[in-house]
């Protein structure tokens, strides 16, 4: 029985692509997918634009019998979609086309189908369906990971955040700033654009640097970034560092955890949603979602109609998405438990490595990263 809290929710669509392994992404849609070496689907990717297919659907435990929304898969690599361009938005648009013809009222933009479209503001021109870039709940879902992990940290550990500027990064930023009291360092390539966010904060409230090697200073390393060639390495962190990688593809890599078993690297933007149905690959275990999933299916839940959050979201956006979820609370749509490269692990200063055994060093083979 639908309660009567959400009596005009409505179906939604949302945009996922494969990522940096290609082949193992379509294998996980189906399995002889994944046999073929991912050159061939980067040249033909590249040539040939193919129609998304529909990949998967989603429907709500309270409400089983009824589709909550499909999973669209829009056929282009991380690098096609980061490289931008009039053919990734016109392809992401025939996506798009596709979930206004299944029904759906609000199509979400997953991963990099958000930068690829400058944040949804090249979709601003649709009337037919909703957008949103899923990255107001994704902010707020990040602040919040950012402050369970500062619970095991000093009072006055210094935040960085990479990617500061960026859509969840400007968001993000503000939303500390007022929720927090330790002291920010932002991070990104733009230096207007930084001493800008800079200035829109309380005075002394943050320092900014286009410096990525600065780094080093923070207890806390929040990556927002979705440029490729700017992994998070060993030599930009302090000892004992906490990460908390928000990025898709990610940031960071399982073989930093070798090289510095002091640091902690925990997965960001994962939210538990145990009352979602969900068939289909996105490269998540049952139960849990991106925080920009969860975000297009909360408004489908509200009801909200027309676009969202698109170019940069705002803090007041993030807080009505926390308050509609509380409202969902019996879905789920609270912060996932921490996993680390999609592990589950404890957050403590004893913490739990999610690399295989045989993997890990032989001093590290009781699975445990004492920082």
């Amino acid at each position: 029985m639908i309660p009567t809290l959400f009596p005009d929710r409505h179906p939604v669509a949302f945009l996922v692509h494969p990522r940096t392994d290609v082949a193992a992404d379509l294998g996980g849609i189906c399995r002889p997918l994944g046999w073929v070496p991912n050159g061939v689907y980067a040249a033909a990717l590249r040539r040939v634009e193919f129609p998304s297919p529909v990949t998967g659907t989603l429907r709500f435990a309270d409400d089983p019998a009824r589709t909550a929304g499909w999973l669209i898969t829009v056929p282009l690599t991380p690098r096609d979609l980061l490289s931008g361009g009039r053919r990734a938005q016109r392809i992401i648009g025939r996506a798009v086309d596709r979930a206004a013809q299944l029904g759906a009222r609000t199509v979400g933009l997953g991963a990099l189908t958000a930068p690829a479209t400058a944040g949804g503001a090249a979709l601003r021109h649709r009337t037919d369906i909703g957008v949103t870039n899923g990255n107001a709940f994704t902010a707020a879902m990040t602040l919040l990971g950012a402050q369970r992990l500062l619970d095991d940290l000093p009072g006055d550990a210094l935040v960085a955040v990479v990617g500061a500027t960026g859509s969840v990064g400007g968001c993000l930023t503000r939303l500390l700033a007022q929720r927090t009291p330790n002291p920010l360092l932002l991070v990104a390539r733009n230096e207007a654009r930084l001493r800008s966010l800079r200035a829109s904060l309380p005075a002394g409230r943050a320092v900014a640097t286009t410096d990525l090697d600065r780094v080093r200073d923070a207890d806390l390393v929040i990556l927002l970034t979705s440029a490729e060639d700017a992994l998070l390495g060993s030599r930009h962190l302090k000892r004992g560092a906490v990460v908390l990688d928000d990025t898709q593809p990610r940031n960071t890599r399982p073989e930093l955890l070798l090289e510095r078993p002091d640091v902690r690297i925990v997965d960001g933007g994962l939210v538990s949603v145990p009352g979602v149905q969900r068939r289909g690959f996105i490269g998540l275990p049952p139960g849990v979602a991106y925080a920009c999933l969860a975000e297009t299916l909360l408004l489908g839940l509200s009801g909200h109609r027309g676009h969202y959050s698109l170019g940069s979201p705002s803090p007041e956006q993030a807080t009505l998405l926390l308050d509609v979820a509380r409202q969902a609370r019996h879905l789920g749509f609270t912060l996932a438990a921490p996993h680390s490269f999609g592990q589950p692990v404890t957050v403590t200063r004893r913490f739990e490595s999610p690399l295989p055994a045989g993997v890990v060093s032989q001093d590290r083979q009781r699975g445990e990263v004492v920082a």
